[in-house]
């Protein structure tokens, strides 16, 4: 069956041109076009999309609200986002948010088109992410510098939160009673949500000071720890459970039985003492060291080289070395708080990184 794809814009006289150019592709697939988000709705109940392309800025219905319905009702269909407002940090952040597919206006037709044409490729390659998560609304929600509140239900647990933006900024976030960067980051890390966009903001204090990359960085880091503890303790209940019980012989008199010693809990180490201790043993210089400390002001560099590194899928990232070409040199070990260490130039860069690195 020939694949439909669905444009939507407001600007008429655009989408009568587009729907004449793309007509060049059709025996690839066909062209529907639809004039804002809520024709577009009526677009999809009457027909099988394949591909939706949709402009950002609309009225009625814009296109974070028709992406919020798509998510909802037909997150088997891909996106292909166009924007005016665009950078290359913007742009990244929404690709790797979950967009099929994303394009600059001004842009040529037969550039759109062979990005469609790339979407289906991927798609029949099984390459492409079709569920729309919350982290591409909030990068889109920055990049169009919308004004906005979110309303947001955790389906895996009812709970209703609620994030509000004026100007693509992130003011404050709610979550029953709690408010602010706490609430923001428990609303981040859902998984599985539905979404309803309202265009007012009725907040004007700015509660949430920390910029809104780096939160979306901590709340995906933290949701990654639940969820390899999640997956630590059903493995270890399923284990539990097919491990036969041991027999055991009847104890006449409890208190004659010898009972195992109860080990006591090691203490545990600072962070800093154990890295500082790891880089006197590789290196027998108490001198490398400079200083060792905990500096959230490296979290942008952080976030970006974590993208780049998925981008060559090089795994995650363990560690930033930054050579200034001063007298000190800098090591950063991303984690819940950044550590950063400083030192002396002169040292055994590679040594040092393998052992971090561990």
């Amino acid at each position: 069956m020939l694949r439909k794809v669905l444009v939507v814009d407001d600007d008429k006289i655009w989408l009568l041109f587009i729907k004449k150019k793309m007509d060049e592709y059709k025996k690839a697939f066909s062209t529907l076009t639809a004039e804002d988000g809520l024709d577009a709705v009526e677009k999809l109940k009457k027909n099988v999309i394949s591909l939706v392309v949709t402009d950002m800025q609309m009225p009625r219905m814009d296109g974070l609200a028709l992406l919020a319905h798509l998510s909802e009702h037909y997150p088997d269909i891909s996106v292909i986002v166009v924007t005016a407002h665009s950078t290359p940090k913007s742009k990244m952040a929404v690709l790797e948010s979950g967009a099929a597919g994303y394009i600059e206006k001004p842009f040529e037709v037969e550039a759109l088109a062979e990005k469609i044409m790339s979407v289906f490729k991927k798609e029949s390659d099984g390459g492409i992410l079709q569920t729309i998560p919350l982290e591409m609304f909030i990068q889109l929600i920055e990049m169009e510098q919308k004004t906005c509140t979110i309303r947001v239900v955790n389906k895996s647990s009812g709970e209703n939160g609620v994030l509000f933006f004026r100007n693509g900024e992130l003011l404050d976030a709610r979550i029953a009673n709690i408010n602010g960067k706490l609430a923001a980051y428990k609303i981040f890390a859902w998984n599985n949500v539905t979404l309803s966009i309202q265009d007012a903001c009725a907040v004007n204090d700015k509660r949430i000071d920390e910029d809104l990359q780096a939160i979306l960085f901590d709340a995906m880091r933290l949701k990654d720890e639940v969820d390899d503890v999640e997956t630590q303790d059903l493995e270890k209940n399923e284990a539990e459970t097919t491990k036969s019980e041991p027999h055991e012989a009847p104890v006449e008199n409890i208190d004659n039985v010898e009972k195992p010693a109860v080990k006591a809990k090691p203490h545990e180490v600072p962070i800093e003492d154990m890295v500082r201790s790891r880089l006197e043993q590789i290196t027998g210089d108490r001198n490398i060291l400079k200083d060792i400390y905990k500096d959230s002001s490296w979290n942008d560099l952080v976030i970006q080289s974590s993208r780049i590194g998925k981008i060559f899928e090089a795994g995650a990232l363990k560690c930033l070395y930054i050579d200034r070409g001063k007298s000190t040199d800098y090591i950063i070990l991303p984690g819940k708080e950044n550590l950063t260490i400083s030192i002396n130039p002169e040292s055994p860069r590679d040594r040092i990184l393998q052992a971090l690195s561990e």
